[in-house]
């Protein structure tokens, strides 16, 4: 059987795929005038860049100073990640190998053995 947090962990993910699948179709064949994804793929990646920015900037606000809004700023994060990681032709996939590489390393060493 299998425990009710990887039930959660899975269906979290489901979601997410969900999502990016979503958002690629909307880049794919969205009209900007009805779709807000679409609509961010039109202006560019500039424009996909300083949302994300803006997001992320409102995720920390939240953080320090509203943290029942944190769950929904993280939301408004992902989405635009997820829109941003599309635009560049990457995937919630390239993320998780990433992730998966670094697995089981300490931070600190991950980040001392980077390019400079």
């Amino acid at each position: 059987m299998t425990p009710p947090a990887a039930c959660a962990t899975h269906a979290a993910m489901d979601m997410l795929d969900r999502l990016e699948a979503t958002i690629r179709a909307r880049r794919d064949e969205g009209d900007a005038a009805t779709s807000y994804a679409a609509s961010l793929f039109a202006k560019g990646r500039p424009k996909i860049a300083q949302k994300l920015g803006e997001e992320a900037v409102e995720t920390v606000i939240a953080a320090m100073a509203q943290p029942d809004k944190i769950v929904s700023e993280a939301a408004d994060l992902l989405f635009h990640l997820i829109v941003l990681l599309t635009d560049a032709g990457l995937s919630l996939d390239d993320v998780r190998a990433e992730l998966a590489r670094r697995e089981g390393v300490s931070g600190h060493e991950e980040k001392a053995a980077r390019p400079r």
